[in-house]
Parts: structure tokens; C-alpha cells; sequence
């Protein structure tokens, strides 16, 4: 048995008051024109009919015995690179036929390293696709309304489509306040209560779905993970990452449960998963005896580490004892060139997404 160990986890959560809503039109199709093999989340919709031996059945086994294979690393950088060449080709299409491309800006309150980091590696994958991105670097001692009026410029420009304002804040400032302040045609991260709701209900497609948890599904889909009926566990449940991935994973009919701080025996709750999908950003959490023989794990936690050896002086460190991990898991992500790099690619996935149905373009 492990040790108690006190963690304290850093959910960004947003409470939000009532906002009066547009009328919207929910998409209806892939958008994306095969770009993802994710399907639109309608069509995943099925009636839940209990038949009358439901608590009875047998499920069979989700894996085969784990000493006959070897685990698999899910290699996000690739996958990724093949989404990202997809991308750039329906981008030159847009910009023969229009004569314009697909418009990101990106919102960096502060010095954080790690944050420069992503933003610097998002504006290199919108100019490898041929996205326009325009960076606005604000201090961080600056005042709220500094970030606003800068969201509402590019609320207004129509050469804009997405807007990410990169997380966390400041702790002077109030997130909620911000990001409230994003267009919601515009909000390609996917946090608006709007896209929320909507990926919550049965029915209903949101106009962008939040990049790192739709990263996971296309993740797991490319690499031939079932989702359908199986067993997941999501650890951490911030409105970032956490929250969505559960809501996403139920969308895809698996059963979901929720480990967060406050859960007790959280490493008997995980051994049982099929899929492990950790969320904390708590560097080797998750050891080697939390995970099923077969299971397959994607780490999303990137917790940067002081590291002199390193380029930028750091390194990332995911949720996952990976060293333990590989030794029980069927399939896992590294940390980095896991989920990291999915993310970006859906970023710019819905950025395109966006500028399609703003400019028209079919």
C-alpha cells in the first residue's frame, strides 16, 4: 500500500451566474470533412433500453491476457502531424477559393514559461497549416479591463475566428469576468457554458468541444481503443479538462466515474478501469499498482519541473509513474508527445471549423 501523500490539486472552476442565451444553431454533420475519424457527437445518440437480464449479462473480456502483448506508446506527435496535413490542405482550398484563411489570437497575461512555451508552439502549428494567428502579450500586473478590451478588438475583427485567451491567469484576475467576454461564435477553446451545456445533452452538438479532452477521444479512436461499454476513469474534473473528458466519454456510451480529491480509495476505484484518462496535474500519481493489466492510459498532466538541462529550464512530468505504468498498461501516452500535441492539432481544427461557418465555406 502506498503512503499517504497530501496533494493539493488546482482546479481553474469558474462559477458562473445565468447568462441570457442566443438562439443557436447546433452543427449538424462533420464539419470537418473527415479531417477526424471522431464522428459528430448527435450521431452517437442511442435510446437507453434496459433489457430485462441487463443486470445479469456477462461482459467479455476488454482485453486480451496482458503477457501476450506488449504495451503500445500513443504516439500523439504522429497522429497529430497526419491531422495537421489535413488541416493545411483544406486551408489552401479556403484560400484559393476565397482569397482568405482561417484567423487565431491568442491572449498571453504574464511571464510564465510554461505558458510561453504552449503559446509559442501553437502560433508554429497555425503557421505550418497556413493559419493567421496574431499574438497580444500582456503584463501581469495588468488590470482586467486590459484583457477585455483586448478580446472585444478581436471579438470585432472579422479577419479573426478563434480567440484563446491561455490559462491560468493571473491570480488577480478574474477568469470568469474574462473569458466571459469571449465572442461565442469565437471561443475555440470551448468553455462557454454554452458549448458546455451542449455537450452535456443528448442531441446536441457543441460549436466547438474543449481541445485537450477532444484530443483524448480522436486519441483513442485512431488507435483502435473501444470505447463503447467499457469502463473509464477520469481523474481530476477541472471545467478545463476533466469535466468535459467525463461528459465526452459518456457521449461515447462508456461507463465514466470521477476521481477527485476527495475520493476515497481512489487506487481501487482506477485498478478496475478499462481506460484511465488522469487529469490532475500531480507529477506520479498514478503508480503502477492504481492501473488493470491491459488498461489502456492517457496522461494528460504536464506539470513543468525545474530542470537546468532543459532548453526552456524545465520539463514536463505527467500524472503517470510512467516507468510503472508500461509495465501493466496495454497502450499509454508519453508526457510530453501525448496529449500535448492533439491538442494543438484540435485547436486548429477549430479554428478551421469556425472560419468555415463564419465565412460560409463548404
Amino acid at each position: 500500500m502506498m503512503g499517504m501523500v497530501a496533494v493539493t490539486w488546482t482546479n481553474y472552476l469558474r462559477k458562473r451566474l445565468p447568462l441570457t442565451i442566443r438562439s443557436l444553431h447546433t452543427l449538424k454533420g462533420n464539419e470537418l470533412d473527415q479531417i477526424l475519424m471522431s464522428p459528430p457527437l448527435a450521431s452517437l445518440d442511442l435510446p437507453d433500453i434496459w433489457s430485462s437480464n441487463s443486470a445479469s449479462r456477462i461482459i467479455p473480456a476488454i482485453h486480451k491476457s496482458f503477457d501476450d502483448q506488449t504495451t503500445v506508446v500513443l504516439d500523439g506527435k504522429l497522429i497529430s502531424m497526419e491531422i495537421r496535413s489535413r488541416i493545411a490542405a483544406k486551408v489552401r482550398e479556403m484560400k484559393q477559393c476565397l482569397g482568405k484563411v482561417p484567423g487565431l489570437a491568442v491572449i498571453l497575461v504574464g511571464q510564465r514559461r510554461d505558458s510561453q512555451t504552449y503559446v509559442r508552439n501553437k502560433i508554429m502549428a497555425c503557421e505550418e497549416v497556413g493559419i493567421k494567428s496574431l499574438v497580444t502579450e500582456l503584463p501581469t500586473d495588468c488590470a482586467e479591463m486590459d484583457v477585455q478590451n483586448a478580446i472585444m478588438r478581436f471579438n470585432k475583427d472579422p479577419s479573426i475566428h478563434g480567440i484563446l485567451v491561455q490559462l491560468p491567469l493571473p491570480q488577480h484576475l478574474d477568469e470568469e469576468k474574462v473569458l466571459d467576454a469571449l465572442c461565442l461564435e469565437k471561443d475555440v477553446d470551448g468553455f462557454h457554458p454554452v458549448n458546455m451545456g451542449n455537450l452535456a445533452i443528448n442531441g446536441r452538438e457543441p460549436l466547438f468541444t474543449p481541445c485537450t479532452p477532444k484530443g483524448c477521444i480522436e486519441l483513442l479512436i485512431r488507435s483502435g481503443v473501444d470505447i463503447m461499454g467499457k469502463k473509464a476513469v477520469v481523474i481530476g474534473r477541472s471545467n478545463i479538462v476533466g469535466l468535459p473528458t467525463s461528459l465526452l466519454l459518456q457521449r461515447h456510451h462508456a461507463t465514466v466515474t470521477v476521481i477527485h480529491p476527495f475520493t476515497e480509495n481512489p487506487e481501487q476505484i482506477t485498478s478496475k478501469a478499462d481506460i484511465i484518462v488522469s487529469a490532475a496535474g500531480v507529477p506520479n500519481l498514478v503508480r503502477g499498482n492504481w492501473i488493470k493489466p491491459g488498461a489502456t492510459v492517457i496522461d494528460v498532466g504536464t506539470t513543468p519541473v525545474e530542470d537546468s538541462g532543459c532548453d526552456d529550464g524545465y520539463r514536463l512530468v505527467g500524472d503517470v509513474c510512467h516507468e510503472e505504468a508500461i509495465k501493466v498498461a496495454s497502450a499509454i501516452t508519453p508526457v510530453p508527445g501525448g496529449v500535448g500535441p492533439m491538442t494543438v492539432a484540435m485547436l486548429l481544427c477549430n479554428t478551421l471549423v469556425s472560419a468555415k461557418r463564419m465565412l460560409n465555406f463548404n
